[in-house]
């Protein structure tokens, strides 16, 4: 099995708060570093209510300093967001106060709504259709790193974090390919994608002082409970989420009985059934086989979980039984 690894949106539920996510991504993060994941990335996104996970360098040294061996980083910073030399000195910081333990994955899409998008830049919305800089960007980040920039980034030189480029399109896949870097892809929600970008980055890659040859990973999906009738409905509130979210609705994600109490359109059962063949819901056994199929139709080196479940506990134990399900030995020897 390859190296597993753990995608956090640091998910609040209806009727908690931002606050409750963020205690309960310490406790996954602990309990992710004890049953042996690879790594824990955390995603950045802006003015959605449903997503506690705003800041990724903040939350990589909290969540640094609370574990001992799993990588910590970004799944990911979103590059157009920032300057590259700010960014370079926050996971300089980080990689210097946890040497060999941060990832720095990098992302093109704003993460949010053209309104946030340009307040976060300092431009105005009409802005933001401007030309493309993001491989200039990616490089000058480099630079900063290796330390041949016209300007010192300390303690960035000499404290380089394991960078990554992610992506959800062949865009990203082909930068990352001709840069030579290890491409991350959002196979969650672009499982149409994956494929066709994993072959573009292999196609296009050129290795470099970073990677000699192509390496990949995708994140997917997963919800594992006890039985798949228990997986399919711990599955159900985070679809809800989404569907809201595709509606121009994003919110908190719903409880149970809210679940229960929604109107099921033809569509919009149509649209959750389209996601779920995605994803990968069921007992031990189910998941297993589901990973193991997964991992062998796409070729990735790795692979990153994902799981939003409207309480807490269940989230926990899904990753429980994902790490047993696939043999992962600190939680063989813990079972």
């Amino acid at each position: 099995m390859v190296p597993l690894s753990v995608l956090d949106l640091v998910p609040v539920a209806d009727g908690s708060s931002a606050t409750d996510a963020l205690a309960h991504s310490t406790r996954l993060v602990k309990r992710a570093d004890e049953l042996g994941f690879t790594r824990y990335w955390v995603a950045e996104h802006h003015a959605m209510p449903g997503i506690a996970s705003s800041s990724p360098p903040v939350l990589i040294a909290h969540l640094a300093g609370v574990t001992e061996r799993i990588r910590v980083g970004s799944g990911g910073v979103m590059l157009p967001n920032h300057r590259p030399l700010v960014v370079a000195e926050q996971f300089g910081t980080l990689e210097a106060l946890h040497p060999d333990r941060i990832d720095l994955g990098i992302g093109r899409a704003p993460g949010t709504d053209p309104k946030t998008a340009a307040a976060l830049r300092g431009i105005t919305a009409a802005q933001l259709g401007t030309p493309d800089d993001f491989p200039d960007q990616l490089v000058e980040l480099a630079s900063y790193f290796r330390g041949d920039a016209d300007v010192l980034a300390v303690p960035a030189r000499g404290n380089a974090p394991s960078l990554w480029l992610l992506g959800s399109s062949g865009y990203s896949a082909k930068v990352a390919g001709m840069l030579g870097l290890p491409f991350a892809f959002a196979h969650h929600f672009s499982a149409h994608n994956t494929l066709p970008a994993l072959e573009m980055y292999r196609e296009h890659f050129r290795p470099s002082a970073m990677l000699s040859e192509p390496y990949s990973m995708i994140a997917a999906a997963v919800f594992c409970a006890d039985t798949d009738e228990a997986a399919r409905d711990l599955a159900l509130p985070s679809a809800l989420q989404f569907l809201h979210l595709r509606l121009g609705n994003p919110r908190e994600l719903p409880g149970p009985d809210e679940v229960a109490a929604f109107e099921w359109t033809d569509s919009a059962r149509a649209f959750v059934e389209q996601r779920q063949a995605d994803q990968i819901i069921g007992a031990p056994a189910t998941v297993r086989a589901g990973v193991e199929e997964l991992v062998a139709r796409t070729g990735v080196d790795e692979l990153m979980v994902t799981t939003a479940t409207y309480r807490g506990e269940d989230r926990l134990r899904s990753y429980e039984l994902l790490a047993e399900a696939v043999g992962m030995p600190r939680a063989v020897a813990a079972a």
